[in-house]
């Protein structure tokens, strides 16, 4: 089915796990390649373990399912695969996270990650009309040990990498046991975000703001349970990557109907929308777009705002020209006769 009209509006994406567009057909492929044996039976087997309880059922597949990314080709793949989805969706720019630690544990070094996606998005922009920006997140549920070896092994890299995030497990794992490797990261000249406010309370949002020193907030989804909170997110413009559809499948909320996102832009919180890991949660950023259309009932004022919104919170600021042309790009955009 072709995507409506409303979901191709100009954006960028900045809440994107490339590990989370592993699509079945792509993993048996890249199974096939490498010798793998996967525990299911075909692609339509795979996608029904697709049902999770909660954040952490989501976890164990998603890293299990890691097993077939092996080699450079393997990373390159993924990569152009979402890439080519991307542009199908209306992304003009897309900040890509990847999660070095989770391929180390399996032998695979952070010179084959990146050097594979690097291969895709070097291209990106030729191919897929797409600017591309890469962050490396730590595993918060791995000690601050590991996450200091990883910044460290990042080193060769840094050409290819403009930040850092932390992502995996919340509950129980503090922004405060990260200090250290962001004081390290920021001192190196990386932008600094982090996964707060998804399944931890207000507090996980204060911690990333306060210690992590963090210019974004990923999710941040429980934000409105403190008015001071929200109160500080305005008036020092922090942008809050949510991701809607994640939030259902992960049974953060119910129903999408259920989902804050109103009242966020109403309290003046600078909101984004993103897809998260789009292979998993039944839709790419385009797709979340036309979701929260319909069960929000967003109008077009509201949807140019998030387009609009995903530019000004990226991190283009070396790049002040391409931000405003990919703002002029929202602005000019059809949207009035457009239905969907």
């Amino acid at each position: 089915m072709s995507l409506a009209p409303l979901a191709r509006i100009p954006k960028a994406e900045l809440h994107l796990h490339i590990e989370g567009t592993l699509e079945p057909e792509l993993a048996f492929e890249l199974a096939r390649r490498n010798g793998i044996t996967l525990p299911y039976a075909d692609t339509e087997a795979l996608r029904t373990a697709y049902l999770f309880a909660d954040l952490q059922s989501f976890l164990d597949l998603y890293y299990s399912l890691m097993a077939v990314l092996v080699t450079e080709d393997d990373f390159e793949a993924l990569a152009d695969a979402y890439l080519a989805r991307a542009a199908e969706q209306g992304v003009r720019h897309a900040e890509i996270f990847f999660d070095p630690q989770a391929h180390a544990a399996r032998g695979v070094e952070m010179g084959t990650v990146v050097e594979g996606l690097h291969r895709a998005l070097a291209r990106s922009e030729e191919r897929h009309g797409i600017s591309t920006k890469l962050i490396m997140c730590f595993l918060r549920d791995r000690s601050a040990e590991s996450a200091l070896e990883t910044l460290e092994a990042s080193k060769p890299y840094l050409d290819k990498i403009v930040g850092i995030g932390l992502d995996s497990a919340e509950v129980g794992n503090p922004a405060s046991k990260f200090r250290e490797v962001y004081e390290a990261a920021g001192a190196l000249g990386l932008r600094k975000v982090a996964h707060a406010g998804e399944e931890g309370d207000p507090s996980y949002v204060w911690e990333a703001l306060d210690i992590l020193g963090v210019e974004r907030v990923d999710h941040g989804l429980r934000s409105l349970e403190d008015p001071e909170l929200v109160a500080r997110l305005v008036r020092d413009r922090i942008p809050l990557t949510l991701c809607p559809l994640s939030n259902v499948r992960l049974r953060a909320i119910d129903m999408l109907e259920d989902h804050p996102l109103v009242k966020m832009m109403d309290a003046g919180l600078l909101c984004t929308v993103n897809s998260d890991d789009p292979s998993y949660f039944g839709g790419y950023v385009g797709d979340t777009f036309h979701a929260v259309h319909e069960a929000l009932g967003l109008d077009h004022d509201r949807v140019r705002e998030l387009a609009r919104n995903s530019f000004v919170a990226s991190f283009l600021d070396d790049d002040e020209d391409r931000r405003a042309r990919y703002i002029a790009e929202v602005e000019a955009y059809e949207l009035d006769d457009i239905s969907g």
